[in-house]
């Protein structure tokens, strides 16, 4: 008898993001989704349906003056399912329709959220859906008294919706055109809410639930402030602290190389250079969205962009990147090394060996794959620079969507290259942990003899 064929949590999770790429790229291609009237060629429309589903932003086409709006919903529709993740959104079909969520699906969450047991699954799935309809709904709110006046009551409110959702998914795809949001450079409100969306979406869902929960045991039920803070999960320590380290290391990091470039920030008031610094430093966390042309920061500025791109988000948010706990992890274990530890540990806690393999594990496979991509881009688009095709790769593999100007003038193999870095750079940091951490379970593996080698 045959036996019945079982698909891995991994096997799911990547093959539900290519079918939902396939579904997007065969929609976006018809006439009916360009403004044009005619059919979109497959490899750009691949490629917007990449993007989109990836939450990445990098965009050969204008989606303002390409798509309709048919094709502009449907591009919304890839950038909420792709910052959710088709598991979830299966997980909350089967909730509305009063389905069963089986014990198999259950475990294969339970692997993507790192959870211990099943319990609480439906539970964690619905609190996922609700608090991005909240802060969406809340983005889009504060947006619509920027669009409204500039573009209308319905225009404006469309825009607000569509840009509320592609800021917190981290997608970076806009409806203003090739500029995307540079007329707002001098805008504070628009930067503050921007910002706001992006740094939501990019520090994961639990942390949400942690933050929640620490506000009720400090209002509700009147702790000390201390106590409350010990019950915090180390996930919420290592993300929110690595978060801040980031964001504030990118603004000072930008701020001293480019203050002096007429081109960028050189000719601002320093309160405004402060500003673009500071969003600058929170888009490169997967964003997307920019307020100065990429192409005109200095080499340096590009390279340090392109490691804070290499980073990332939060485990189990929108964002992409090999994650902020993941680079947290790496450091404390160099940390603990050049100490002389036997262990890893953080805020009075030890980090299990298992999790520092699969942090290597990721940034090792994370960094292959972006160098790799650098030469295979640089061998198929011979009019790429180097400076161009690190900060194309970095972006695609981390799913960021910032681009030096190489982008609109890819190669029909560059295309493809690209759309395939978006698709491994947005499974991978997903995915890579899950497999690895069902791999070190198993078992049975022999111990072999140990001999010396000569290492550094």
């Amino acid at each position: 008898m045959k036996k019945k064929y079982k698909w891995s949590s991994v096997q799911l999770m990547i093959f539900g993001f290519l079918l939902l790429i396939l579904f997007g790229s065969l929609i976006l291609q018809l006439p009916i989704c360009n403004q044009d009237g005619k059919w979109l060629p497959y490899v750009d429309a691949l490629f917007t349906s990449t993007t989109s589903a990836c939450v990445t932003g990098l965009m050969t086409v204008t989606t303002a003056t390409q798509f309709t709006l048919i094709g502009k919903i449907i591009i919304l529709f890839l950038i909420q399912v792709g910052g959710w993740g088709v598991l979830v959104c299966a997980a909350y079909l089967m909730v509305l329709l009063n389905k069963r969520i089986k014990m198999s699906t259950r475990v294969i969450l339970q692997d993507l959220f790192g959870l211990d047991g099943v319990g609480g699954i439906v539970r964690i799935v619905i609190y996922i859906i609700k608090a991005t309809v909240v802060v969406e709904a809340l983005g889009a709110f504060f947006y619509s008294f920027q669009f409204i006046p500039q573009f209308g009551l319905v225009k404006g409110i469309g825009y607000s919706i569509f840009h509320s959702i592609s800021a917190y998914c981290n997608a970076g795809i806009d409806l203003l055109g090739s500029d995307s949001l540079a007329q707002y450079v001098n805008n504070p409100y628009m930067n503050f809410v921007t910002c706001s969306l992006i740094v939501l979406g990019g520090i994961g869902f639990l942390v949400y639930q942690d933050i929640v929960d620490l506000f009720k045991n400090i209002l509700i039920k009147r702790e000390r402030i201390k106590t409350s803070l010990r019950k915090c999960k180390l996930q919420t320590k290592l993300a929110l602290s690595i978060t801040g380290i980031l964001l504030l290391a990118g603004t000072v990091l930008v701020y001293v190389c480019e203050y002096d470039n007429p081109d960028t920030i050189g000719n601002m008031p320093f309160a405004q250079q402060v500003m673009c610094c500071f969003f600058q430093s929170v888009t490169t966390r997967t964003a997307g969205f920019f307020t100065i042309d990429q192409a005109l920061f200095k080499p340096v500025t590009q390279f340090i962009c392109c490691i804070f791109m290499f980073i990332g988000g939060s485990p189990l948010g929108t964002a992409g990147g090999i994650k902020t706990v993941t680079i947290g992890v790496i450091f404390l274990t160099w940390v603990s090394i050049l100490k002389g530890n036997n262990h890893v540990t953080c805020f009075k806690r030890s980090i299990s060996l298992s999790y520092i393999r699969v942090a290597v594990s990721v940034f090792v496979t994370s960094l292959f794959l972006s160098l790799m991509g650098v030469a295979m881009l640089m061998i198929f688009s011979p009019n790429a620079t180097l400076n161009q095709a690190l900060y194309e790769v970095f972006s695609a593999t981390a799913t960021v969507g910032l681009t030096a100007g190489l982008t609109s003038s890819l190669t029909y193999a560059g295309k493809w290259i690209v759309i395939v870095l978006m698709y491994m750079g947005r499974i991978g940091p997903v995915t890579l942990p899950v497999f690895f951490m069902s791999r070190n379970k198993n078992k049975g593996e022999k111990e072999l003899p140990n001999e010396h080698i000569l290492v550094g």
